[in-house]
């Protein structure tokens, strides 16, 4: 930040700003642990499976017929991306919430609960 005094107007602005990008960053985790839980489901529904059984995977909004044995792979894929996506957003989310926190020491910022 820069050395001059930030006005009452810039300093609400970015409290606000900072509290959206906290919002929006545990909403996308939220969503992602969502798509991770049905990925799961999915692979622990389909292992036991014999290889060459018959299941259907959705594939840009069209149902593809494939076997067990080429989906289970991409599935697992699938699935260890996501969960690094989430370890990632997660160490964002701390980073941005420490910033934040800093933010309202720096402008003793406190912030009353309503009832």
């Amino acid at each position: 930040m820069s050395t001059k005094k930030l006005t009452e107007a810039e300093i609400t602005q970015q409290y606000n700003q900072y509290k959206g990008e906290l919002q929006s960053l545990a909403q996308k985790i939220g969503e992602l642990e969502s798509e991770v839980e049905e990925h799961k489901l999915v692979i622990d529904s389909i292992s036991p499976l014999e290889p060459g059984r018959k299941c259907f995977r959705m594939v840009g909004g069209v149902l593809v017929e494939r076997t067990v044995k080429e989906v289970l792979p991409a599935l697992e894929t699938n699935y260890n991306g996501i969960q690094q996506v989430i370890q990632s957003l997660l160490q964002s989310y701390k980073r941005k919430e420490q910033e934040f926190v800093e933010f309202q020491k720096k402008h003793s910022i406190q912030v009353v609960a309503r009832q």
